[in-house]
């Protein structure tokens, strides 16, 4: 198993930026596929950006691409993803999540097996 706990959100005025952190803990991070979700309130959790394991391969939304990267350090067990331009429609709980076994979805919520609590994202205007 895999502990993971995201950090780095916050309050950021439209077209500012942040990084996130997701530290993994227990099980080695380099042993998953990462992904980056977001939930904003009264919306269902979103596909935000994907990492395989070597770091070789990556997947965004269409709504953060060119704007955000997904990035991971597996010697310091660390899955980064740098927004840049944000707008306030990025506002949300940002949630970190670790994939065991890709299953072909990796867009989907379902894909991942275990998640970290969130971090809040809040982009004004």
């Amino acid at each position: 198993q895999v502990q993971l706990v995201e950090s780095g959100g916050g309050l950021v005025q439209a077209g500012g930026s942040l990084r996130l952190s997701c530290a993994a803990s227990g099980r080695t991070s380099s042993s998953y596929d990462m992904g980056w979700f977001r939930q904003a309130p009264g919306k269902e959790r979103e596909f935000v950006a994907r990492i395989s394991r070597s770091g070789q391969t990556t997947y965004y939304a269409d709504s953060v691409k060119g704007r955000f990267t997904i990035s991971r350090d597996n010697a310091e067990n660390t899955v980064y993803l740098q927004m840049n331009s944000l707008k306030p429609e990025d506002t949300a709980v940002y949630y970190c999540a670790a994939d065991a076994v890709y299953r072909g979805t990796y867009y989907l919520n379902t894909e991942y097996d275990y998640w970290g609590q969130g971090t809040q994202v809040t982009v004004s205007s």
